[in-house]
């Protein structure tokens, strides 16, 4: 601590300051109490200025003292002016979520991934900066490159780059996408053991701000039923709900021509070469079951009842032969009540073409009960168009409650009548046939059913995967258009998703997305006079969570800088 003074055009005024190091490596000083003006002290401690700073010069060294043993005690005394300004363009909140996020970057080992794409290519820029803030932004703030390089500069590291190293490294990036993939997938046998005997497949699809056709963005169905040009993308996902590899396709591709190129990468990329490919119905064609049929693969594909043989159709809606999964025991399910919360299945040899599979089929009361009540909400829905004379069906789209409504065009005698409509009973009673069935089919012939229906039950997480990349992640619209910049945009989102996903499996069930998310979101600092930061988030069983699998704590009252430094490094540790 040091005596300044600093003088005006009527009075001069004495202060006790400290010095230290900003984040630039400069070497400035904060104001730590003021004493008063020099009029106001030559009255008690005068009579000559110089008694005056003799007595500053005192207070400084018990000012001094005061700090030394407040920092040993870790407690912190910072003194604020109501009378005095903060200064231009000074930084005061500061990002902190990301730092638990890094945790588990690092534990990737993507810096070093990172590092072998500096040796290949010599460039300057610092692509493991860029890559990190990318992905942190892309889960804290999702938005464009531009925004995400602004977000980044308020993290408590500051971005080593410029926004234009952003954009050059977007073409190394996506050119590197499958080494990337690869490289992540090796590294991650160090946070653990990976569940990859069990490979879930889906596609999904994202649109552009556009309107012409362009590369691959072409026209197709898209998912959210936007009339633009989409691109497709396929994605493995582990067991444990963990994303393994990616692909991206022409929009205007069908979804099953890019199972093939993308399980190749895995098998020869990957090195996995024993699994269980888990897929929709829609995945699940003959031609891809004899594909996952060869070698040490398997498949569990969901099938559609209604597309099944006539025969194995009529024996499907049976309502005889079933068996209570748990154990095992017959059951006559007519019998059983609509509340009842149990699960029943029946299975029989299904060989549609030369593969010989296993179809089972599944009944649940409470899945018949749900699929009765949205029918009869639409079955209201249909009375009031026919009220409304608003009769006309959307053939789009299969759930429209008019599929319901027929008419009747000719009298008795075959002569000419008046158009009039009706409920058709025979369409109800014919869906209600299918209401609590769900099948699957598999080659694994010796299995036990229960182990092949909790695999298939498994297919919900990538369908959350991709909801967490369209809606938390704000994946599209997609306004990007060189393809390999499109490519590596999917590939830090990609990216994004397994951190995040990882972070959740740590951190264990009771949370939801939203709860992770927005606590992470809200981890924010405030700089106190340059000396350190002060947590300005709600301290949770959640927090206490993160800081417990990442093994640091940001949730003191006051922490320094240079402790906050050393948090810093704890995140960046590998184990």
């Amino acid at each position: 601590m040091r005596v300044t003074t600093s003088k005006s055009k009527n009075a001069e005024s004495f202060y006790i300051s400290k010095g230290y190091v900003n984040d630039k490596g400069v070497s400035t000083s904060v104001i730590v109490r003021k004493l008063g003006t020099l009029n106001d002290l030559l009255a008690e401690h005068g009579p000559t200025r110089d008694d005056v700073m003799e007595w500053a010069k005192k207070e400084a060294a018990l000012e001094t003292e005061k700090y030394k043993k407040e920092k040993q005690s870790r407690s912190v005394q910072i003194t604020f002016h109501g009378d005095r300004q903060i200064d231009y363009n000074q930084q005061v909140l500061y990002r902190g979520g990301y730092l638990f996020l890094q945790h588990i970057y690092y534990s990737l080992c993507l810096n070093k991934t990172c590092r072998k794409l500096r040796d290949k290519y010599k460039f300057k820029y610092d692509i493991n900066a860029i890559l990190s803030d990318m992905i942190f932004a892309r889960i804290l703030e999702p938005s464009s490159k531009r925004s995400s390089f602004k977000a980044a500069s308020e993290f408590l590291e500051k971005p080593s780059y410029e926004l234009h190293d952003i954009y050059r490294s977007l073409d190394v990036l996506g050119n590197e996408c499958d080494f990337i993939q690869s490289e992540v997938y090796k590294n991650s046998h160090l946070a653990g053991k990976r569940n990859d005997k069990i490979l879930f497949y889906d596609c999904t699809n994202y649109y552009f701000e556009i309107e012409q056709e362009d590369g691959i963005k072409r026209y197709g169905k898209s998912k959210e039923h936007h009339p633009n040009p989409i691109i497709q993308m396929g994605m493995f996902m582990d067991g444990d709900g963990i994303p393994l590899a990616f692909s991206v396709f022409p929009g205007n591709a069908n979804e099953q021509t890019s199972l093939k190129p993308l399980e190749e990468k895995v098998l020869s990329e990957f090195g996995c070469q024993k699994f269980i490919y888990c897929s929709d119905a829609g995945l699940g064609s003959e031609k891809i079951r004899n594909f996952n049929h060869m070698g040490k693969r398997a498949f569990i594909v969901t099938q559609s009842i209604k597309k099944l043989q006539a025969e194995d159709k009529e024996w499907a809606l049976n309502k005889d032969g079933f068996k209570r999964v748990s154990d095992d025991e017959p059951i006559d399910i007519k019998k059983i009540p609509s509340d009842d919360n149990g699960l029943y299945y029946k299975e029989e040899p299904y060989t549609p073409h030369k593969l010989h599979q296993r179809l089972i089929v599944t009944y649940s009361p409470k899945f018949a009960c749900y699929q009765k009540s949205v029918r009869d909400a639409q079955i209201a829905r249909a009375q009031k168009k026919m009220d409304t004379g608003e009769v006309k069906r959307n053939r789009k789209n299969p759930n429209d409650p008019a599929r319901f409504i027929d008419k009747i065009a000719v009298t008795d005698d075959g002569e000419a009548a008046n158009i009039k409509y009706y409920i058709d009973e025979d369409k109800i009673n014919q869906e209600s046939l299918y209401d609590g069935l769900y099948a699957v089919s598999t080659d694994l012939l010796d299995d036990p059913a229960s182990e092949i229906l909790k695999v298939s039950e498994g297919r919900w997480e990538i369908e959350e995967c991709f909801r967490i990349m369209k809606t938390d992640f704000e994946a599209r619209p997609v306004y990007l258009q060189n393809e390999t910049r499109i490519k590596a945009h999917f590939l830090t989102c990609f990216l994004a998703l397994i951190v995040y996903r990882y972070l959740e499996k740590n951190i264990g069930d009771g949370y939801t997305c939203e709860e992770i998310l927005n606590t992470l979101r809200g981890m924010n600092f405030a700089s106190l006079q340059e000396q350190g930061f002060m947590p300005i988030y709600q301290r949770t069983k959640l927090t206490d969570r993160l800081h417990d699998i990442c093994g640091f704590h940001t949730d003191y009252e006051f922490i320094s800088k240079s402790q906050m430094k050393t948090i810093q490094k704890e995140s960046k540790l590998t184990k």
